[in-house]
């Protein structure tokens, strides 16, 4: 199968990328985080404080704050036990982390470069299972991994880098080829929570996307062949613009050059499976992805955006949603059969609108000079029994706050008809969200590349509209089993267009959940 249908197949027709006998060895299953054996511990301080709202110790590049904003991002928040439906004296069990991800399984690890004074200056691995940082590489690495990103942040201002990496089998073993798609999007939750936190902390970041692949996962240490680095946040605590548009004038890093610069490092680490099937397409379309030369790193072209047509509403104009993160995170959970149909007012529909493209704001080493960024995602939503407003599908214009009517009337039944799985009662749900990208995923730009940023990028606009619903008194549940050519016809985004649908999100009220849980935290 061929790269370009592979994607194709992973978007519109799911049951094709993988095999129909595939079956889930849940005995075998690995375990949801990375253990590393026989490196060097640094234990963090486990006082977690319960509010990130007015707290020093969060606002401190240390020991606390970055164990602090390691926790609130990727650790183990919650332990929970729910009932399976085919077996009601089955126990689910699995721990649970702030950011959703599919099916609970955390695919993403992180990997921290720290020049603190609590800390040796080196590069680390997050242990999410004893909230510690295990010493990979001890040193200064500014100019490594400056070379490896092109010149295009000012890491020798930063106080440490984040690295969001992917191990492919922690939902392979559970997904097969579907996974790749998920990894993407898990990645983007998370950077989506690595953001909101450092914002609270009080850290200036700058997202990267490209970097010389093989350099950066030669730093880290880790095997091509079971994990990948998807992307690096910078973290400076000074109010400065980490990006940098020089470039290197005396000539770009290659991958062989980078990698002969530091030696190799094997560390042991323990998944528990027994057995690790072969993924040969995900480790073909991570090859395809990859940066060999830092000369290829530039910005990408703003493409201009397509107009629609239809009725404008104008949203009432409200001021940024204040809220305490920690306590929004800790009521967020998705809803299935949840879900109670309630008035949904136009001041929260605005409110959840605007919070959510927020995220369009952040800096990054694709827009460059440009900031105005709206056109690689877009908002689409169905609305039904909102506040003075017609029932209908429409597209969420940011720059002026505004709704564009596309099509009129309920659209719930036809939501429902989309769904792979009937896991939710869509006549109870007021607003649907489908987060929009452009099909080809910059492919004449970024290569195979873009399709992976492209989900980065949804899943980080997700991560901003599941956590101001929450903070609205609403929750949200992301879906990929939807039927996407029936949502491109309901908003007319083929076409000329040239858009699709990269994920859904019925949000609304809901009620609590029979199920037992209980938080990780002081």
């Amino acid at each position: 199968m061929s790269l370009e249908t592979f994607l194709q197949n992973l978007h519109v027709d799911i049951e094709k990328v993988s095999p129909p006998d595939w079956e889930v060895d849940w005995d075998d299953a690995p375990l949801t985080f990375k253990l590393y054996r026989g490196l060097p511990q640094f234990p963090l301080s486990l006082e977690i404080p319960l509010t990130l709202e007015g707290s020093a110790r969060c606002s401190k590049a240390d020991g606390g704050g970055i164990g602090d904003f390691l926790w609130y991002a990727y650790g183990l928040t919650q332990i929970s036990q729910a009932q399976r439906a085919s077996d009601p004296d089955d126990l689910m069990q699995s721990f649970r982390r702030f950011p959703p991800s599919g099916g609970a399984l955390y695919p993403s690890e992180l990997y921290v470069y720290l020049k603190t004074e609590e800390f040796p200056d080196g590069v680390y691995h997050y242990d999410a299972a004893h909230h510690r940082l295990l010493l990979l590489r001890e040193g200064n690495f500014d100019s490594y991994v400056n070379k490896a990103i092109g010149d295009r942040c000012n890491v020798s201002a930063c106080f440490g880098v984040v690295f969001v990496s992917t191990m492919f089998w922690k939902n392979f073993y559970k997904y097969n080829n579907f996974s790749y798609r998920l990894q993407g999007l898990d990645a983007g939750v998370l950077i989506g929570q690595l953001l909101e936190v450092a914002k609270r902390s009080g850290m200036n970041t700058k997202v990267c996307f490209q970097f010389v692949d093989r350099a950066i996962n030669h730093l880290l240490g880790i095997s091509e062949e079971e994990e990948s680095t998807y992307a690096m946040i910078a973290l400076s605590k000074e109010p400065a613009n980490l990006c940098t548009d020089a470039g290197n004038t005396e000539g770009y890093a290659t991958a062989p050059d980078l990698c002969r610069e530091l030696p190799d490092i094997e560390p042991e680490h323990y998944v528990r499976s027994q057995v690790i099937k072969a993924f040969p397409m995900l480790t073909k379309m991570n090859r395809a992805s990859m940066i060999e030369s830092a000369e290829t790193i530039r910005p990408i072209d703003a493409e201009e955006g397509r107009e629609s047509k239809g009725y404008v509403f104008d949203l009432p104009i409200v001021k940024s949603l204040s809220y305490d993160l920690a306590s929004v995170c800790r009521k967020r959970f998705s809803p299935e059969m949840d879900f109670i149909l309630g008035k949904v007012s136009q001041v929260q529909l605005a409110l959840l609108l605007q919070e959510a493209t927020a995220s369009f704001t952040y800096q990054n080493d694709l827009d460059g000079s440009n900031e105005d960024n709206d056109h690689r995602v877009s908002i689409y939503a169905t609305l039904y029994n909102v506040e003075d407003m017609e029932d209908g599908a429409y597209l969420y214009e940011s720059k002026t706050h505004s709704l564009r009517l596309i099509r009129p009337g309920d659209h719930r039944l036809r939501l429902q008809c989309g769904m792979s799985l009937d896991i939710l009662n869509f006549q109870q749900v007021p607003i649907c969200i489908h987060v929009a990208g452009d099909r080809t995923y910059h492919k004449p730009q970024l290569g195979y590349r873009g399709y992976r940023i492209q989900q980065m990028e949804a899943g980080m606009l997700v991560q901003r509209i599941l956590l101001a619903a929450s903070a609205l008194g609403m929750n949200g549940h992301p879906l990929l089993g939807f039927d996407v050519n029936m949502c491109d016809q309901l908003y007319k985004i083929g076409g000329e267009q040239g858009k699709t649908s990269l994920i859904q999100i019925p949000i609304g009220a809901y009620r609590n959940r029979p199920w037992l849980k209980g938080g990780l935290h002081n």
